[in-house]
């Protein structure tokens, strides 16, 4: 089996538009249901929910955030 950097090289070799189809298949590959990483976000954001509402967590205005990124 080709290692992660021979595999690399040879789809460093491909067009732009064969490059992004390879992306999408195997970003499509990755995106698959996960029960235990979707219990751990749901005890994350009941985490933030509770300590934003407690007054405990420091929230950031929308146009703050997005002055950020102009």
């Amino acid at each position: 089996m080709p290692s992660c950097q021979e595999l690399y090289q040879q789809a460093n070799q491909l067009s732009l538009l064969e490059k992004l189809q390879l992306a999408e298949l195997l970003l499509a590959n990755l995106d698959k249901p996960d029960h235990e990483i979707d219990v751990i976000w749901k005890d994350e954001a009941q985490k933030r929910w509770q300590a934003y509402q407690a007054g405990e967590l420091k929230t950031v205005s929308y146009d703050s955030v997005m002055q950020k990124y102009k």
